[in-house]
């Protein structure tokens, strides 16, 4: 049997590697940072990373870290209801429930697992859920492991959102979806005005704020302090893997009557280990820090704004960015990746995005900026940009 699937598979990444989608991983043989250090030893400027704030080898979170390793040990061997809850979890959620300003959180292993747990527990087949049409692929699977009605609206469409919310009025209760930043655009969530059809048409909200927290808002409470909304949003789902230490752990945090109800029944809640203590205590550490500064969160919104100028200035296409994401429009897979490898050459590691992670044709190089990143690399960068655009064509007239 497995001679003849063997056949099957082959042929199927003969077929990835040939429309130019096949994925490679590199290497890297240092800390996460602005500056890298990859398999051949070479050191190269980081450009990819959802490294936003630049904690991820910060000492303060390394040394919390180290010390919780001590006191609490490697990791839990259980999950939280049996024996896997320490004080450290329980200060983590208080402290994501304080950032937030919400009224209670819950701990997942990653987003992923927060996502794909929030919607069976909570709706049935009586009711709705209304996402938007580019939401994560986490929030689609969680979406598919629930029986509640489906309803989609077209990326940020708020008139489309208003018709789905329309049809959606026969169900018993409503949940609107979406991402608070697009992960392959760099766009906020409208959050402001779905808020309002939420409120006219008797639906509750939930926003992952993954690539927002940390970065979107004066303070990086992400798109509910954009918007004003702090504290009226019913779900908000996040990560402690990106702004937040860029370690692993996911969390999902609201009404104290939700996430008390996904202690109970949150299959990925019930069923995974606990994150480690040390994680939990440089989480802890970590919102400590963003209580006393926004310096971090000055410093990104400065280098976005920078950047992103340079770039349109150059000549490149730019998808319209809020957050921290500059895509760098290039359409074709292979020129994406070809152009990746190129960058690469000049000292600047980034990665060519394509089908299936964006829709077909639409390939780019998405470029993530961090508060670690200097004036002096933000220019390498875009030099590398022009240089390799040039050589490849996209800036003829430039």
């Amino acid at each position: 049997m497995f001679e003849r699937f063997k056949t099957h598979l082959t042929k199927v990444l003969s077929e990835i590697e040939s429309a130019g989608l096949y994925k490679n991983e590199r290497i890297i043989l240092s800390p996460q940072g602005a500056v890298i250090r990859v398999s051949d030893g070479k050191e190269v400027l980081n450009f990819c990373a959802n490294n936003y704030l630049g904690l991820s080898n910060h000492p303060e979170l390394k040394a919390a870290a180290t010390e919780a390793l001590e006191t609490h040990g490697y990791g839990m061997s259980s999950v939280r209801f049996i024996c896997g809850t320490q004080d450290l979890h329980k200060q983590l959620e208080t402290e994501i429930s304080r950032f937030f300003g919400t009224e209670d959180a819950i701990l997942y292993a990653a987003c992923f697992d927060a996502n794909g747990g929030v919607f069976e527990p909570l709706l049935t087949e009586e009711d709705a859920i209304i996402s938007d049409a580019l939401n994560h692929a986490s929030i689609i699977d969680g979406v598919r492991l629930c029986k509640a009605q489906r309803y989609r609206y077209a990326n940020a469409d708020m008139d489309e959102l208003e018709q789905q919310l329309k049809l959606a009025q026969q169900q018993r209760f409503r949940l609107i979806v979406t991402d608070g930043v697009f992960s392959m655009d760099g766009n906020v969530a409208p959050l402001d005005r779905i808020y309002e059809l939420a409120k006219q048409y008797d639906a509750i909200v939930m926003v992952d704020e993954s690539h927002s927290a940390g970065v979107v808002g004066e303070t990086g409470r992400g798109v509910t302090e954009l918007y004003n909304l702090k504290g009226k949003i019913e779900i908000i789902t996040g990560t402690l893997g990106k702004a937040f230490g860029g370690a692993i752990g996911g969390f999902t945090t609201g009404k104290k009557e939700i996430i008390d109800l996904l202690r109970q029944r949150s299959r990925p809640y019930l069923f995974s280990n606990s994150i480690p203590p040390m994680v939990a205590a440089a989480g802890i550490r970590m919102f400590q820090l963003m209580e006393t500064t926004n310096e971090l969160q000055e410093k990104l919104h400065q280098n976005t704004a920078y950047f992103v100028s340079k770039m349109k200035k150059a000549g490149f296409d730019i998808k319209p960015t809020a957050s921290a994401i500059c895509a760098v429009m290039l359409y074709d897979a292979k020129l994406a990746q070809e152009f990746a490898a190129r960058m690469l050459d000049e000292g600047i590691y980034v990665v060519g995005f394509y089908y299936p992670v964006v829709p077909k044709d639409q390939a780019r190089i998405r470029v993530q900026l961090s508060a670690a990143h200097t004036a002096v690399q933000l220019d390498q960068c875009v030099d590398a940009f022009c240089k390799t655009g040039k050589e490849l064509g996209l800036l003829k007239n430039k």
